[in-house]
Parts: C-alpha cells; sequence; structure tokens
C-alpha cells in the first residue's frame, strides 16, 4: 500500500520558476538599498545617566547687614530668630513657594542632652521661621551613620519637626543621584536627590570635637549630603571637606553652640564631655562661622587646614574679627 508520504509534489513551469525568481532577486536588491541608506559607521551609543551638579543655594549679598551674628541666652527659639533678625531676616532668604531643606546633624543614636546631634529646638525655630515666610515645603534631612529612623526620634528632631509643621526626608537607595561636585578628592558621588529638588538649603549644624577632623562644624556637616563609601574620604579627610564646601553653596549657616561636644567627638555619650555655651552663630559666610566656632574646643585656624583651604578656594573668610560681627545677650 503506497505510503502517503510518497507523494510527489507537482512541477512547475519555466514560465513560473522565472516569475518566482526575478521577484524573490527584486525583494534582496531593495533590502541591500536600504540597508546601505541605513548603514552607520557610529558605534552603538547606550543612555548615559544623568550627571547632576549642585545649584548655588545662596540669596543676592547685601552688605547692609552683619557678616555674623553671634547670639547669647538660654530661650532657644529668641536666639534663633534674633541672629537671623540681625543678618537681615528669614525673609531676605525664604521667598513665598520656594522649596525649602534643611540639613541638620543627625547622625548618631543619641539622645539632645549629648550633644552629638543638632538640639531639636534649633531645628524647630528654623522649621517654624520658614513656614512663616511662606515656603511652600520645608524638608528635614541628613544621611544618618547610625540608624536613621533611630536617629531622627531619640535626637527629638523627628518630633520637633513635625510638631513645627516640616517634613522628615530620609532618603532611601533610589533616591541618591550622581553629582558631580569638581573638587580635588570629591569627583562624581552619590549625593541625595533632595538636594536637587530644593530650591533653598539651610545648614544648621552642632560644634563637636571630631576625632580625626578636629572639629565637626557646618563645612562637615555637608558630608550628610553624601551616599556611597563615605569613610573612604577620610583618607583624605581635610580636601574632601574643603571640596563640600566650594561645591555646596547654602543659603545661610545657623550654628548650635548651645551645646558643645568638646571631647570623644563626633558620636560622644558622656555627659561629661558636654559643655553648655548657650550660643547661636548665624551667616551666610561659612568659613568665618567655623573659625569662630574653633573658640568652642581650644582650637586656632592653624590646627584645621580644611579652613585656610576653603578660605584659599574663595568659600569665605577665615579671619571673622576683620568682619562686621553683631554679637548681643538676650
Amino acid at each position: 500500500m503506497p505510503s502517503k508520504n510518497d507523494r510527489k509534489e507537482p512541477g512547475i513551469s519555466r514560465r513560473e520558476f522565472l516569475l518566482r525568481t526575478a521577484v524573490t532577486c527584486g525583494i534582496a536588491a531593495a533590502a541591500g538599498t536600504w540597508g546601505y541608506v541605513f548603514y552607520s559607521t557610529d558605534p552603538v551609543r547606550r543612555s548615559d545617566k544623568k550627571i547632576f551638579t549642585f545649584r548655588d543655594y545662596r540669596t543676592e549679598e547685601k552688605k547692609v547687614y552683619p557678616h555674623l551674628a553671634v547670639v547669647h541666652g538660654k530661650d532657644v527659639d529668641r536666639m534663633v530668630r534674633a541672629a537671623l533678625e540681625k543678618i537681615g531676616g528669614i525673609t531676605r532668604f525664604i521667598h513665598p513657594g520656594e522649596r525649602v531643606l534643611i540639613k541638620p546633624n543627625v547622625a548618631w543614636d543619641r539622645q539632645p542632652e549629648q550633644a552629638a546631634n543638632t538640639n531639636p529646638l534649633v531645628v524647630a525655630a528654623i522649621v517654624t521661621l520658614c513656614l512663616e515666610a511662606r515656603a511652600s515645603e520645608v524638608w528635614v534631612t541628613d544621611v544618618s551613620v547610625n540608624d536613621p529612623n533611630r536617629c531622627f526620634a531619640r535626637s527629638g528632631i523627628e518630633d520637633a519637626v513635625k510638631k513645627a509643621g516640616g517634613k522628615v526626608r530620609l532618603a532611601s537607595e533610589n533616591d541618591f543621584v550622581s553629582t558631580d561636585l569638581r573638587g580635588e578628592s570629591l569627583k562624581v558621588w552619590p549625593v541625595s536627590g533632595f538636594y536637587h529638588q530644593a530650591d533653598r538649603l539651610i545648614n544648621l549644624p552642632i560644634v563637636k570635637h571630631h576625632s580625626l577632623s578636629r572639629c565637626t562644624m557646618g563645612m562637615k556637616n555637608l558630608y550628610g549630603s553624601l551616599g556611597g563609601q563615605r569613610n573612604r574620604l577620610h583618607q583624605d579627610i581635610n580636601t574632601s571637606i574643603a571640596d563640600l564646601a566650594a561645591a555646596i553653596r547654602p543659603t545661610f549657616t545657623l550654628m548650635d553652640a548651645t551645646r558643645v561636644l568638646r571631647r570623644n567627638g563626633p558620636t560622644g555619650g558622656n555627659l561629661a564631655d558636654v559643655s553648655i555655651e548657650n550660643t547661636i552663630v548665624a551667616g551666610v559666610d561659612l568659613v568665618a562661622i567655623e573659625s569662630y566656632g574653633l573658640r568652642f574646643l581650644d582650637l586656632k585656624i592653624e590646627d584645621v587646614p580644611f579652613i585656610q583651604m576653603a578660605e584659599k578656594r574663595g568659600v569665605g573668610i577665615a579671619d571673622w574679627k576683620s568682619l562686621n560681627v553683631a554679637e548681643i545677650n538676650i
């Protein structure tokens, strides 16, 4: 019995063969022509990740106001307000509708009395002032060294911010973006994206001893903008701090010297290492503020190389005594 697989396909005529051949050649020719037209010698390009740069958060300079305001007292809210009034008031710096980012030191899982983090009363006072100036939003952030939730809670800053009407913003892994700091040591580095979403930046450091850089105040407080392996920067810490000061120009800096951690910084922990100084220092010259703060730690400008390095880069003036300084007691 013949199998169905033994069937033969019917043959085609010579005319049909020539017609099929012509069609096949035409398709091949067209494909070759289009391939030539759209051929490129350029390599295949992959989409590059966007590299950000910091905006300049400063407002227009006004020489009619003192360069620094130093206020002594015990009522933190009054001290903060008085310091800002001396240098032009909050409305000089914050305008209606602007988004404000506040950067205190909230690096450590410590209580306020241990002076490892910025005084929560100082943070609350600044949040309140920004909202009074009709800022659209007021964010408070830091890239903490210890667990950020514990740091913001135990420092008292989380509760203070919420009561004042601000928002705590903690950066997740996906919130960091590559940013070119254009420094000698700091090149492209992951930075919290909140800095690129804000119109104004307020720097709220606390005065502390630091085991490596000898002190941490306004300049080193800016470390809290960075992600990645920050311990790598300790290999050349003075250059790294000067790089930060040159790259990030806050709207103003208000330095908390109500409590000062004089020894065993930056983490502290022992109340015996804390000195009560009841002082607030405010201004736009970060180098001058830093230099003034050295008195609380018994340091001189020549003891802290990054201050001189920042001055050479045009960040500010180290000789604060040469400037117009308003000092008051309230």
